[in-house]
């Protein structure tokens, strides 16, 4: 369930509730692909005050499989996790197999990349995996080409993601629960394909909206383009959520159009390469020799306590010898700045 507290031209300040607890909006998701996270541990993700996890349905369905993970009592006790998850379908993970993926309108079959064993995801079996994780928010399944596919490609994505949703509400309905359903609205930077796809979603009718296939290649201009004229579109009452996108600028600029949900690697993916944010709102560059010498904490105003520990100069130390200790500092501050980001736009669209 999802109540708009307040709107302004900030953004929209709201609160979903769910089964593992309640998240404040608009809110960011650590991606945990396999119910981990490279570099930073679950138990430092609850000191950071993260609301919610994101999990990855294609590499858990992989590996321990979903049947592991029910036996295992869900994926909250078989990872360790109390608060909210939210699983993808793994749509875009699959999708993006192009080599040892085949596709029709029943599914796509895929190699793993893994092993090479051989697998079969449509929207019923992407309901029936997410399902038996128990994650409280779970996505359709969805075509996911590149934004700047050809039209005629991005025609083709949307009647199939249509279709798709239809299955899984379906197949949603039918297994039960308490989990909160997602469409997802495709159609590259075709405005009027967004908007059939927009449309025909909200007559199905879900418990939240998101936009795929975005951040993948396109302009930031047109980016913004397409949530500008795709937010107005969905159901002021339920969440929206901008798939795979993490930069600062970017999330700040997306909450101000009407965006509540975000998720991306970015963060920690970048620290991973010694590319460490700034609470002053710039990105060093920790492996330049500069930072050998640098004695100073690497930032006094993180909510990292990691960075207000060790300095600048024993940071680029640990990177430069590839050491795991490093890697950590550098997640910590990324993501301990990402989270701190968002709790200050819930404040200040609460302030206007």
């Amino acid at each position: 369930m999802f109540e708009l507290l307040k709107e302004s031209s900030l953004g929209r300040r709201g609160r979903i509730t769910t089964g593992h607890g309640i998240i404040e909006s608009p809110f960011f998701m650590p991606v945990a692909t396999a119910g981990a996270m490279k570099g930073i541990m679950l138990g430092d993700l609850e000191a950071l005050e993260s609301q919610i996890l994101l999990c990855n349905t294609y590499h858990l369905h992989l590996d321990p499989g979903e049947d592991t993970i029910a036996e295992g009592g869900g994926l909250h006790r078989f990872i360790g996790w109390k608060k909210p998850i939210l699983t993808d379908s793994g749509g875009f993970q699959v999708f993006s197999l192009q080599k040892i993926r085949s596709i029709d309108d029943s599914g796509v079959k895929f190699q793993s990349h893994r092993d090479g064993s051989e697998h079969f995801i449509g929207p019923t079996e992407a309901m029936q995996i997410q399902h038996k994780f128990g994650s409280d928010i779970i996505m359709c399944f969805d075509e996911c080409p590149p934004s700047t596919a050809p039209r005629e490609d991005q025609m083709k994505a949307v009647e199939r993601t249509l279709r798709w949703a239809k299955v899984c509400k379906e197949e949603h309905e039918r297994l039960g629960g308490e989990q909160l359903l997602f469409g997802i609205v495709q159609g590259g930077l075709e405005l009027d394909l967004r908007k059939k796809c927009a449309e025909e979603l909200i007559a199905i009718g879900f418990d939240g909206y998101a936009l795929g296939g975005l951040a993948v290649g396109e302009t930031e201009e047109d980016m913004y383009r397409v949530i500008e004229a795709i937010c107005p579109l969905l159901p002021k009452d339920k969440p929206r959520y901008l798939m795979g996108v993490g930069e600062l600028h970017q999330i700040e600029k997306a909450i101000s159009l009407g965006i509540d949900m975000f998720d991306c690697v970015s963060p920690m993916r970048e620290a991973r390469h010694g590319n460490i944010w700034m609470s002053d709102g710039i990105k060093i560059r920790i492996l330049r020799a500069e930072y050998k010498h640098d004695h100073s904490f690497l930032d006094p105003n993180s909510n990292s306590p990691l960075s207000k520990r060790h300095t600048k100069s024993y940071l680029h130390n640990l990177m430069r010898l590839n050491e795991r200790y490093g890697e950590t500092i550098a997640c910590m501050q990324n993501m301990s700045l990402i989270l701190k980001k968002l709790e200050t736009m819930r404040e200040k669209i609460e302030k206007n």
